[in-house]
């Protein structure tokens, strides 16, 4: 049987990942209805998409059993819904870290988490193909204790999800500072598609220093840089006994054995190859680290990592492990707003444990 979920806000922009992942794995998932409050918008939403559309929260649970909800609006909206499921006692998976500033975090914290509230995140970057595959290659310990990440793929709590995932460094205080440079590049793609016509627009690149004491993580971010034609995104990971950059990794064995190995997308499709296009996953040598589990569905990469989180979602709403809690969530978006702060003022500051840090 799919999972069936409902989404709160299925017009939006990231609803519909959602909507595309469940129309390409059927047997995996089911929408079982959308809050779509703007009538015509709902109307367009059951044309194009063949599900049901209520104008409230109380009209889709008259007719719907979901196994969960994914709220999919922002602000104080997303927070409202959340405490309303809550108090029905409905699993939820939010869109986004679910408030705007550090007391609303403090405040969902007391009011969500503490009460014991079923929720989770639907932060995708740790989930990317590639990035499994490197985080698979961290925790085996062949690169020995990790003790530097560089993050240059995606900004501020997104970068810090993978930052901390990377170096385990939960919940623990960090010493950041900060710095922006501004220059010139051409415009490339945004959110609104291609450029339409080649001209230089201002550069601002950030970067942060975050040291945890026994790690150090490295934030580096432009703007729009991750849909770039022109720019790299880039991470790496460095232990004791080697590093990955990128696709790339070197490690020296116990016996003193330098390896110099690539991270290889496999894909199926290609040359006379007639399996059907898709990803079926990556290799480091003859090992596995990422084996695509919804092959032979032709997702790409962020499709595939929101699948992982709807998949991930759906074990926890039956009884299953957390896998990116509220807190851990509000953690990454206090990070964020801590570098922020660092590059705007210069000054070195401190991100302090805070009440939903645990342990």
């Amino acid at each position: 049987m799919p999972v069936q979920f409902s989404i709160i806000g299925g017009a939006g922009f990231r609803a519909q990942y959602f909507l595309r992942i469940a129309e390409a794995l059927p047997e995996r998932f089911r929408v079982s209805g959308m809050v779509v409050r703007n009538e015509t918008k709902g109307r367009e939403m059951e044309e194009r998409w063949g599900v049901s559309c209520y104008r409230t929260l109380e009209a889709l649970l008259a007719k719907e059993q979901p196994d969960y909800v994914i709220v999919s609006v922002s602000g104080a909206a997303g927070a409202e819904y959340l405490l309303r499921l809550a108090e029905l006692g409905i699993p939820a998976l939010t869109e986004t870290p679910p408030a705007g500033d550090l007391e609303g975090h403090r405040q969902l914290h007391r009011e969500l988490t503490v009460k014991g509230a079923r929720i989770q995140v639907a932060e995708q970057y740790p989930f990317h193909p590639m990035q499994e595959a490197r985080l698979a290659l961290a925790r085996s310990g062949r690169l020995g204790r990790i003790t530097e990440t560089t993050v240059s793929i995606s900004h501020l709590y997104h970068a810090a999800a993978l930052m901390r995932g990377i170096l385990d460094a939960g919940y623990k205080e960090a010493r950041i500072r900060g710095m922006r440079f501004e220059s010139e590049w051409v415009k490339g793609p945004d959110r609104g598609g291609p450029p339409e016509e080649d001209r230089l627009i201002p550069l601002r690149r950030e970067l942060a220093w975050l040291d945890f004491g026994d790690s150090l993580g490295i934030y580096d971010f432009t703007k729009d840089q991750h849909r770039s034609w022109t720019r790299f995104n880039q991470l790496s990971i460095r232990g004791e006994r080697g590093e990955i950059l990128n696709q790339q990794v070197r490690i020296q064995t116990p016996d003193t054995l330098p390896l110099e190995l690539e991270l290889k997308r496999v894909n199926r499709g290609e040359l006379e190859n007639q399996e059907g296009y898709f990803l079926k996953g990556i290799l480091l040598g003859d090992q596995w680290l990422y084996d695509n589990p919804f092959a032979p569905a032709r997702l790409y990469d962020d499709e595939l990592a929101i699948a992982r989180c709807l998949q991930r979602m759906a074990e926890y709403a039956r009884g299953g492990p957390s896998f990116y809690s509220l807190p851990e969530a509000s953690q990454d978006w206090y990070l964020g707003a801590m570098i922020e702060q660092a590059i705007q003022t210069g000054e070195t500051v401190t991100a302090v444990k805070q009440c939903w840090a645990q342990g």
